[in-house]
């Protein structure tokens, strides 16, 4: 019996750029095959009605899926102006249509003021969100009638923060572009919809493009054609250079440089007596001969190196030739 290909070892983050139409996993495990990656996870969901930047944890960086998940994210969003949706996108049935009132740039500033800051959400009936062990738009596709809909919904109220909300164009009278910057849990469909209403015609969701993951940038994505190309080509060494280091998931968390000595000690769990300053999160850094290699993540309290999640990762040899 032929052995079963279980994949490469290979760690890093690829910055996809989710096409439309496509489920964030449908979009992981294509990048998935692509990397013939062992593991993988995604950071975050983007709604197949929903593009941009979608970033992908290969092998040990899967460890970094859940900080990026936490992460402020950034959208590039059209507002439709006038129409309301049952699912408050492109792919609702109308519910409503209102006239637009008449808005030059200090009414539209006036109402999106309004949202910035703390802001209290009821999450839409079409999200993940899970009511008795079952996402909220399995329900919704169920026939649950309007007010169960309301009261499970008014049960996951939240307040969100909207860190940025700036109109970026108006056109046709109609169609409000707007560029949000929010913290996780953030439904970018109800913000829009909150915006119509507070309007006073009401709106939904015709374009939503994520450009900002923690870290990351819009400007930094790589299209799913161009690694599908290197894949044809079977040039692996093109693809690992993609790859962004998973250091990268935490760029301005302090770092903690250790002897191999130490670092082989904190390999296997262990806690150090150290003179560096109190972190609540540090990166953990094994150097020696000039050598540095990232080995995973602690915290510093009261003079002691704690290792909280460390890469299963074989450490440098510091006598071997570099």
């Amino acid at each position: 019996m032929a052995r079963r290909n279980r994949g490469r070892d290979v760690h890093g983050i690829v910055l996809l750029n989710k096409p439309l139409g496509m489920s964030s996993n449908q979009a992981l495990q294509v990048v998935k095959r692509i990397y013939n990656a062992r593991k993988a996870g995604h950071t975050g969901a983007l709604d197949p009605e929903a593009s941009g930047l979608l970033p992908i944890c290969l092998g040990e960086a899967t460890k970094f899926s859940q900080l990026l998940l936490e992460s402020d994210k950034g959208y590039e969003t059209t507002a439709h102006l006038g129409i309301v949706r049952s699912t408050g996108d492109n792919e609702g049935e109308i519910v409503s249509t209102r006239p637009v009132p008449e808005l030059d740039d200090a009414a539209i500033e006036a109402v999106l003021e309004r949202f910035r800051g703390d802001v209290e959400q009821v999450p839409p009936m079409f999200s993940a969100l899970k009511f008795n062990g079952k996402p909220l738009y399995e329900l919704a596709r169920q026939g649950m009638t309007a007010e169960e809909a309301t009261e499970i919904a008014e049960r996951k109220r939240r307040v969100i923060r909207i860190l940025e909300l700036e109109k970026l164009d108006f056109r046709n009278g109609c169609e409000l572009d707007l560029n949000v910057v929010c913290t996780k849990g953030t439904y970018i469909r109800t913000l829009v919809e909150d915006i119509g209403e507070a309007i006073g015609c009401g709106a939904y969701v015709s374009r939503l493009h994520r450009v900002l993951t923690g870290p990351y940038r819009g400007s930094q994505m790589i299209g799913l054609d161009h690694l599908e190309a290197l894949f044809e080509a079977q040039d692996y060494a093109a693809l690992d250079a993609l790859l962004m280091p998973m250091e990268s998931a935490v760029p301005h968390w302090p770092f903690a440089e250790l002897s191999w000595a130490q670092a082989q000690k904190v390999m296997l769990g262990q806690a150090l007596n150290t003179s560096l300053d109190d972190a609540a999160s540090v990166q953990l850094w094994a150097a020696e001969s000039g050598v540095r290699q990232f080995i995973g993540v602690g915290s510093i309290q009261k003079g002691r190196l704690q290792p909280t999640r460390l890469l299963n990762v074989a450490l440098f040899d510091p006598v071997a030739p570099v």
